[in-house]
């Protein structure tokens, strides 16, 4: 649940919630949707894992979750430049396949595969995605516009990525053998 809220802090769907809130004020069908989507990428995500976990050895599966916090330290590492929309739709459906799209492939849910894999019960690791991932899009909609001047987020995303990618090393190293 942290590490799902911690890569999801300052990540596109966060900054995209922020944005469209300060846009179009914090309406109740921007949060519904924001917190739909997350609940149902990081399902999407747990599944996905445990049905690979199935298939893997352990170093295999170590390996695995190795991979995923490379893809996840690459996913934060990599600069955000999208802008604030200036004219944001306000349609809830366009906001959500948006959402869903930006959702399925970030940090968050690459942990949450991970930790799918590593754990027996994948619906854990989605009920951890789904409370982190949501509480990051809570976060962005009730701070709207003051999101990123509020937080060092390039700074927090750099430092998250530092240590992913540290971590997905020795994870590497150890299912490798490498190291004990």
């Amino acid at each position: 649940m942290v590490a799902s809220f911690l890569a999801a802090t300052g990540a596109r769907d966060q900054l995209l919630v922020a944005r469209l809130a300060g846009a179009l004020g914090r309406g109740n069908g921007l949060l519904v949707v924001a917190l739909a989507s997350s609940a149902t990428t990081a399902t999407i995500a747990a599944w996905a894992g445990a049905m690979l976990a199935r298939t893997m050895s352990e170093s295999a599966a170590t390996m695995f979750v190795a991979i995923a916090l490379l893809l996840a330290a690459g996913e934060c590492a990599w600069p955000n430049r999208e802008r604030a929309p200036r004219e944001p739709t306000r349609s809830l459906g366009a906001i959500a396949i948006v959402l869903f799209a930006r959702q399925l492939t970030d940090a968050s849910r690459f942990l949450v595969a991970a930790f799918a894999v590593v754990f027996a019960t994948w619906p854990l690791a989605a009920l951890g995605g789904t409370i982190g991932g949501g509480a990051a899009v809570v976060l962005a909609w009730t701070l709207g516009r003051q999101l990123e001047s509020r937080l060092p987020l390039r700074g927090l995303r750099i430092a998250l990525a530092v240590l992913l990618f540290v971590l997905a090393m020795l994870t590497g190293l150890s299912a490798r053998g490498i190291i004990g």
